[in-house]
């Protein structure tokens, strides 16, 4: 994998991204409104890197991706953007629990199936 490149312009492409933070990105970007994955499904779906590593690119390099729809494996909303993600599930229509998890039974996405764009 070649290294982030630290002169990315920051214009929400994914240019001066890691291999690896494209491959996140692109999962990302590909979860349907009203639907979500956790830091782990998505690294299980790449089949490398784990929730931390997800997390890691989602922290740096995924603010413009959809990033309420990744989230913890227990369904929390990210701490301290609970507001903007509960507005976000509320426009999208995600299941929720209570008013601080996502219900991940319904919500939870697989990834897309081999072919799908």
């Amino acid at each position: 994998m070649r290294e982030h490149d630290a002169g990315d312009d920051g214009n929400g492409g994914h240019a001066g991204h890691s291999d690896y933070a494209d491959l996140v990105l692109s999962v990302v970007e590909r979860i349907p409104p009203g639907r979500v994955m956790t830091y782990g499904d998505i690294a299980e779906y790449l089949g490398v890197g784990g929730p931390r590593q997800v997390g890691r690119v989602m922290a740096t390099e995924g603010g413009a991706a959809p990033w309420w729809r990744v989230i913890r494996a227990d369904g929390r909303m990210l701490p301290g953007h609970e507001a903007r993600a509960r507005a976000a599930y509320a426009r999208e229509g995600t299941p929720l629990r209570g008013d601080d998890r996502v219900d991940l039974r319904r919500a939870r996405w697989h990834g897309p199936l081999p072919g799908e764009a």
